[in-house]
């Protein structure tokens, strides 16, 4: 990957297709992480790969970076921050993180309380939240220096099966032959369905407002999860005195906040979480998303491997969906590797219902734990108010139990 405006380099090729091992569609996080990952294979197998993305990207020297007040951040567990720092590429990455020292969950309305701490669990942070365009600028100066062709921007136009394979055309008029497609794109692209793979959707009926926010005094790396009638709230720690929100409310509830004037909005807020990050003293730009658990039915073929959102999307409220897909990542390089060692080609189905297989049990948990977590705090009634209250006070107190609930937090879970 020479130049960035790569997919004009194709353009004097046989139009029949380009040949690779795997393409990967979608160049954002997930997709990015993958190709980042296969760099051994890539350095040592002549593994052939190529990266599609739609979106234009912005450049990479690091003197271009401006973090801004509304930038979208992701919270990474302590475990994703051990395997970026295998892949090579944590070092940089840490140099935009805001360590995670504690994590503080309620429930409004009650006494009771559950509270983690770094220092409990012998590491330097239980996570940390980094901006997503940071991430990506780390991830993507990375890549170019690898051996991968990159067609950016451009969009799978059609998706076909092959004897081996698919062949992907793309709008930019090159055709890319791959043994494995990776289907990376968060699922917005319309590929699965057209690939006959269906998603089982569970709406939660819930919307999340996310924005940053100014704080009236040092947040103390302090990450607040807070449950309330009306959903979960989360606050996580920025550089400065600036916290990320994810506010939920249920389906319509949300229009008077997104609406709301910056002071007017400010003032809900107060009253919904109270005071214990301190005041809120500014908001940034507010989106709003609606919230529902998606889950693709099938998450491999022959050839095919499904990523990230693609393969599911999750509530927010614990902060899994990256962390989860990055263990998807790492363990579909782990089961291309041993793949190749047996003589078998990336698109073979027994390397890839052996990377299934891997994730299944880990992928249902979180899905059980994020969900259930959504659920228990959903239903408003008193003795079960009083029984999470008492719940939240008996992990805070008993070992085992908050250990279990710091190794999910960390992403040390498995």
């Amino acid at each position: 990957m020479q130049e960035r405006e790569t997919h004009n380099a194709h353009a004097g090729q046989d139009r029949a297709g380009q040949r690779v091992d795997v393409a990967i569609v979608g160049g954002g996080l997930v997709g990015a992480s993958l190709a980042c990952a296969l760099a051994p294979l890539i350095e040592r197998s002549g593994l052939r790969v190529a990266v599609i993305e739609a979106n234009p990207l912005p450049a990479l020297d690091e003197a271009s970076y401006q973090p801004s007040f509304d930038a979208r951040a992701s919270a990474i567990a302590q475990g994703s921050r051990d395997r970026l720092e295998t892949l090579g590429l944590w070092t940089e990455m840490a140099e935009e993180a805001e360590p995670i020292r504690r994590i503080h969950v309620s429930e409004r309305g009650r006494l009771g309380a559950t509270r983690l701490s770094a220092e409990e669990f012998d590491v330097e942070a239980l996570g940390y939240v980094l901006p997503n365009a940071w991430m990506g600028q780390v991830l993507h100066r990375r890549l170019a220096e690898l051996s991968i062709d990159w067609h950016c921007p451009a969009r799978v136009a059609s998706i076909s099966p092959q004897a081996s394979g698919h062949r992907l055309a793309l709008d930019d008029g090159n055709v890319i032959e791959a043994d494995l497609t990776v289907l990376a794109d968060g699922g917005r692209s319309g590929l699965k369905e057209r690939l006959g793979i269906e998603s089982r959707h569970e709406a939660y009926d819930q919307v999340a407002i996310i924005a940053n926010l100014k704080v009236s005094r040092p947040h103390g790396g302090v990450a607040f999860e807070r449950f309330t009638p009306e959903g979960p709230m989360a606050l996580l720690p920025l550089p400065g005195q600036r916290m990320e929100l994810v506010w939920t409310h249920q389906a319509g509830g949300e229009a008077a906040a997104m609406a709301a004037s910056d002071r007017e909005f400010l003032a809900r807020l107060q009253q919904a979480f109270g005071d214990r990050a301190g005041h809120f003293r500014r908001v940034g730009q507010r989106h709003a998303y609606p919230l529902s658990l998606v889950t693709a039915t099938e998450q491999v073929r022959p050839g095919l491997a499904v990523l990230g959102n693609a393969a599911h999307a999750l509530h927010p409220v614990a902060g899994q969906g990256f962390n989860l897909a990055l263990r998807g990542v790492l363990d579909l390089v782990a089961a291309l590797e041993k793949g190749l060692d047996a003589g078998r080609t990336p698109g073979d189905m027994v390397t890839l219902q052996a990377f299934e297989a891997q994730r299944a049990a880990d992928r249902q948990s979180v899905i059980r734990f994020s969900d259930g977590l959504i659920r228990l705090f959903g239903i408003d009634h008193p003795l079960l108010s009083h029984a999470r209250a008492a719940g939240l006070v008996g992990l805070n107190l008993v070992g085992p139990l908050r250990r279990a609930l710091g190794r999910r937090a960390m992403g040390r879970e498995r």
